[in-house]
């Protein structure tokens, strides 16, 4: 088991990449730094060996299966999640793996929009999106996260290992972010300084397609995770719209005794019907992500055990 591990997952980041390494070997002596290539065609797996770090592949494009292969075959104390591009500067690096080696903290939130981002970052719609993003998380889990989509972070060896990783590109953050709140794991933010790229190089996140995705991702987890709490806004939509129909109907029966608009009456019916069902299969779904999670707590005691097996070990 490595005492410490920086996985950096690379897409064409030939121009950056030897840097980052360096930086990373500078600041983490004694870490060994893991280069996964997502098929790239600049020779950056050459440079990368050539720099000093591990190179392997993942020929699934995406970063959310690069990060997915990672986790999987690397063990460590503590691993630093960086991406390849040069904006994340690597002198955080020791105060992120102290926070999870010595206050056991199993993610560590490289916080960029709290100093340099809006600054150093061109893209205007990067930055609406960082701060809505964070915005809806923050108020679905009553939380106090910096910054939801930074790829800079550090994590415990039980968060790696028990962390079921389901997207395949750039919403990768946002459900690690949305996992560590609902498993009510510990959770710390260390704001760092953001660069935007070097010139010539090229960012891979499309602003609307991957936006798209983070907001879909949002809205996915929110209701595989507090399932009571969705299909109530779900149920309370249709009563609405169950209201809206049957208050002429009964404005109607009130003054003439009669119901001559029954297209809307029976439509109303519908709509309190699935207002109902949403209501109680909300009910349902959350007694079954409770027990989810007492039976996760006992798998968190079994991986925290195989960690301690594994680095007397070592």
């Amino acid at each position: 088991m490595d005492k410490i591990a920086v996985l950096i997952p690379c897409y064409n980041e030939s121009k950056t990449i030897k840097k980052v390494i360096e930086d990373f070997k500078k600041e983490l002596p004694e870490a060994k730094i893991y280069v996964y290539d997502n098929n790239s065609k600049d020779g950056i797996d050459k440079i990368a060996k050539e720099s000093g770090a591990i190179v392997r592949y993942e020929r699934k494009q995406g970063k959310g299966n690069v990060i997915r292969t990672m986790f999987r075959e690397i063990d460590a104390e503590c691993y630093i999640m960086t991406d390849g591009d040069d904006t994340y500067p690597a002198e955080y690096a020791k105060e992120m793996c102290k926070a999870v080696l010595e206050r056991n903290v199993d993610m560590v939130i490289g916080d960029r929009l709290s100093s340099t981002y809006f600054t150093e970052n061109k893209r205007p719609f990067h930055n609406v999106g960082n701060i809505l993003v964070r915005k809806l998380i923050n108020i679905i889990y009553k939380s106090d996260i910096r910054d939801v989509m930074t790829g800079y972070r550090a994590f415990s060896y039980k968060f790696v290992k028990t962390f079921p990783v389901l997207s395949k590109g750039f919403e990768i953050e946002t459900e690690m972010t949305i996992h560590t709140l609902d498993k009510n794991m510990g959770v710390e933010n260390i704001i760092i300084e953001y660069r935007d790229r070097p010139e010539g190089s090229e960012s891979k996140l499309n602003t609307y397609s991957d936006g798209f995705k983070v907001i879909k991702t949002i809205i996915s987890l929110y209701k595989n995770y507090r399932p009571f709490s969705f299909f109530s806004w779900v149920a309370g939509i249709l009563a609405l719209i169950g209201i809206l129909f049957l208050v002429p109907v009964l404005i109607d029966y009130f003054k003439t005794g009669l119901v001559p608009k029954m297209p809307s009456f029976v439509a109303s019916v519908f709509f309190f019907m699935g207002s109902i069902q949403s209501f109680f299969g909300g009910l349902i779904l959350q007694t079954i992500v409770n027990k989810n999670k007492q039976d996760f707590e006992i798998k968190l005691n079994e991986y925290q055990d195989k960690f301690n097996v594994i680095k007397n070990k070592s």
